[in-house]
């Protein structure tokens, strides 16, 4: 369903990561990424190349490092060219533009769906009402939604109390160089095109980001490497304020997005975050999810194979080594693949969800997405999500009639 290919290409940025992995002694793990993405030929339409004729047409990749932000070209797989429109054309109706604030069961079985726009909060739509109802909002809007329907409106009061208690960050760095060439133009290929393991439990991508991702550089500041977070902190604040006319030109450079290197550190180890639901002084008091450490199992904010990985990609490239500030002097994770939050179980003492997905104490209520994978995985998630929402709808005993 995906059409996942082999990536056929490799540019400057590649060389880069490939010449990073000989330095850290593992060229031999180095290689190509598998991508949903056909690459074809630029500007020629294909009639569909994965779905037996029944998908759409496709053009071919341009290489033009968009994939972030939404393949203009449709050479990327993304939902609207594989699941969503098949399932259209067997007569799914697709609504846009609602967003689900409230689960409410029925007292003679199924649940119904308060709507209202995601954006224009006064605009709101008749309510829905069904049999079975699958909650896929990602991880942050899916435990957003059971905890306001379990703690707030009271709802879905019987939801387990280990909702938000096993939230995973695919134990993650997330970590960069920027090249000091203006010239440079790294954003060909797809977003990520190659990969290495520098031991047998890290993995490392790297990641081209298009203009729409220049907002990132605002959160990059100079890397700092030491296991206290707290001499991290200092040495990170040192490197700032000692020498600001470095920083001025690390977030202001030419060409930023074009420039920039991103190495995106994985690791299946086994650590997690909590979220909790309640009012937040930052947020003007609003409710809304909070994170909380779990003693002994504290994600990651400071991995020192992730930070050699950035230094030894800015030697080869000339580049200046980056870091997260989040991470360096806030100590605070950042991750590009939040997962869990709703864990199985063997009853809601142990999980939120059962191994067919359904929530505990109510029948027909499920949880198909990120939120139910329930550990760090170590590698990018699409594929694992995909597999267990295939498993889970084959689970589902078809309509009647």
């Amino acid at each position: 369903m995906l059409g996942v290919t082999q990536n056929p290409t490799a540019d400057v940025q590649d060389d880069y990561l490939r010449e990073t992995a000989r330095s850290m002694g593992a060229v031999a793990t180095y290689g190509p990424t598998p991508n949903g993405i056909y690459f074809g030929t630029p500007e020629v339409l294909q009639a569909d190349p994965f779905f037996g004729g029944e998908g759409p047409s496709r053009a071919g990749c341009h290489l033009c490092g968009r994939c972030l932000t939404g393949c203009p070209h449709g050479s990327k797989n993304s939902l609207d060219r594989n699941y969503l429109y098949l399932a259209q054309r067997l007569g799914a109706d697709i609504l846009p533009h609602r967003k689900v604030t409230g689960i409410v069961p029925l007292e003679d079985g199924g649940y119904q769906l308060n709507l209202r726009h995601p954006l224009k909060r006064l605009r709101k739509y008749p309510d829905l009402k069904a049999r079975k109802v699958i909650v896929a909002a990602g991880v942050l809007g899916t435990l957003e939604l059971l905890f306001r329907c379990r703690d707030v409106t009271r709802t879905l009061p019987k939801i387990s109390a280990q909702l938000g208690q096993v939230v995973r960050t695919n134990s993650e760095a997330v970590v960069g160089a920027l090249s000091p060439d203006e010239a440079v133009d790294l954003t060909r290929g797809t977003t990520i095109s190659s990969h290495f393991y520098p031991d047998t439990h890290t993995h490392v991508t790297q990641n081209r980001f298009p203009r729409g991702y220049t907002f990132m550089k605002w959160f990059t500041g100079p890397l700092v490497d030491h296991p206290h977070p707290g001499v991290r902190s200092l040495k990170a604040l040192a490197k700032i304020f000692l020498n600001p006319l470095k920083m001025y030109r690390l977030w202001f450079k030419k060409n930023w997005h074009q420039r920039v290197t991103i190495l995106t550190v994985m690791q299946h180890l086994d650590n997690r975050v909590a979220f909790e639901y309640g009012r937040r002084p930052w947020a003007l008091f609003k409710r809304g999810l909070k994170s909380v450490a779990v003693k002994g199992k504290s994600v990651p904010t400071n991995l020192p194979v992730a930070n050699r990985a950035a230094a030894t990609l800015a030697r080869i490239s000339g580049g200046e080594p980056l870091s997260v500030i989040t991470e360096s002097v806030g100590n605070i994770s950042m991750t590009a693949h939040i997962l869990g939050g709703c864990h199985m179980g063997n009853s809601a003492a142990e999980g939120v969800i059962d191994t067919s997905h359904q929530v505990f104490g109510y029948p027909g209520l499920y949880v198909i997405n990120g939120a139910s994978v329930s550990a760090n995985i170590g590698a990018n998630p699409s594929l694992t999500i995909a597999a267990m929402a295939e498993r889970a709808m084959g689970l589902i005993p078809p309509a009647r009639g």
